[in-house]
């Protein structure tokens, strides 16, 4: 039945046929074939799958930074940066990795970070002298920060999915969000300075006044999403509820830049994207659920531990295993799948389950820029008006930096750990 599951699977990927619909059809016919649960045992469970208080936060930390993007905020931030960063070698890619850093404070979302940030700065990376690959390859990998930098609809489900706190996970990726923000800095700045890429505008204290003025609102909207969440006022999900309220009120009377009329628009398209994401988690609910009566996650428990009980090597070779199937796998249905398989096996080998989400979520970010599902290259070629395949190359270093940072991740828990353990 396991190798029907399976081979089921690859044909219908093969075909086309969309993955939240391949990986339930997948579960059904051989829950069908097997005749040992019904149908509408697996009905149910894809239903409660998706029927769950912190899985609220998604739509609304989707809808946050949808409003963000058309409210001004995403425009405001990233010419407090220019000002800020701008005079730089290779000052706008700097800039698209810090406003990157500060969507992803809001968003959570990897494609909806690449479209905010990239929309405004890919054109003026161009136009500036910047090679056209180059800009929409910074702007695709700095797009992977909106799932790294909490809050991350990624590392919601992980949390969901292995009865993990939310709200520990979202401090644990703080400190590796800002590690890889330093590092893809850091890349940008010593391409840029090969390539001889010019900074822009000189600094001026009194034009930073003014975009820090202009940009204030925007700046408090993580910190009084974040700092809520830190300091116990309200859960994740009741923060991404305010990011809605507060986003809503900047966007429609304070910026105005958003109209009545405009909110039809906003909110349709975030419904869209959140059913979406609740179809894949039921399909992919109803895949695990096999799997688990299966006793999959146990055999590959003992198999792993039947090879190595060391740690180290361990982790090596889950690290291989989420980067490979973060090439071809959808996120959401990847956690889904993958976290009751996994877990039994790090807490075996006495790995900190916070860590290890950190750890999956960051692999699986890698994903989001690698051909041929990653996503946050088709956003970002899409808004350059250039083709996929041409994007491959000037990807290749940020992808080997990320990995860099992923091995430093994984064998440096106290990089993840080191606030949660403060907190406590």
């Amino acid at each position: 039945m396991t190798a029907l599951l399976f081979i089921m699977l690859l044909v219908l990927f093969l075909i086309n046929v969309p993955i939240a619909v391949a990986l339930g059809l997948s579960a059904a016919v051989v829950f069908f074939v097997d005749g040992q649960v019904s149908l509408i045992v697996l009905m149910q469970r894809m239903f409660s799958s998706v029927a769950s208080f912190p899985l609220l936060a998604i739509p609304f930390f989707i809808l946050a930074g949808k409003l963000m993007e058309n409210g001004g905020i995403s425009r405001r931030l990233i010419h407090l940066a220019n000002v800020m960063f701008g005079r730089i070698n290779g000052g706008l890619a700097i800039v698209s990795i810090i406003a990157c850093a500060f969507f992803a404070a809001i968003s959570g979302s990897a494609a909806a970070t690449t479209a905010a940030v990239g929309s405004l700065l890919i054109p003026a990376m161009v136009k500036k002298g910047y090679d056209k690959s180059f800009s929409t390859a910074v702007q695709a990998a700095g797009g992977t920060i909106g799932v790294m930098i909490p809050p991350s609809v990624p590392l919601v489900l992980y949390g969901v999915t292995a009865g993990v706190s939310i709200s520990s996970l979202f401090i644990a990726g703080i400190l590796p969000g800002l590690l890889v923000v330093g590092s893809l800095l850091i890349l940008v700045y010593v391409i840029s300075l090969i390539k001889g890429y010019g900074g822009g505008e000189a600094f001026s204290f009194k034009d930073f006044l003014k975009a820090l003025y202009d940009a204030i609102l925007a700046i408090l909207m993580p910190v009084i999403i974040l700092g809520g969440i830190y300091g116990g006022y309200f859960t994740p999900t009741e923060a991404a509820v305010v990011a809605v309220m507060y986003g809503l009120i900047v966007g429609v009377f304070v910026y105005k830049e958003i109209k009545i009329a405009d909110l039809v628009e906003i909110f349709s398209s975030s419904v869209v994207i959140s059913a979406v994401i609740m179809f894949i988690i039921g399909g992919a609910s109803a895949f695990g659920y096999y799997l688990t009566r299966a006793r999959i996650p146990r055999e590959l428990t003992e198999l792993m531990l039947g090879v190595t009980d060391n740690w180290i090597i361990a982790l090596l070779i889950i690290n291989a295993l989420l980067l490979v199937v973060g090439v071809f796998l959808e996120t959401s249905a990847a956690i889904i799948i993958l976290t009751p398989i996994l877990v039994p096996i790090v807490s075996a080998l006495g790995i900190d389950l916070v860590h290890f989400g950190i750890i999956m979520i960051f692999n699986l970010a890698i994903g989001f820029i690698t051909p041929p599902v990653g996503i946050n290259l088709f956003v970002a070629a899409n808004i350059a008006g250039t083709k996929f395949e041409s994007l491959i190359k000037a990807i290749i270093p940020f992808i080997i930096v990320m990995i860099l940072d992923i091995i430093i991740i994984s064998f440096l828990p106290g990089i993840s750990l080191f606030l949660v353990n403060l907190q406590k």
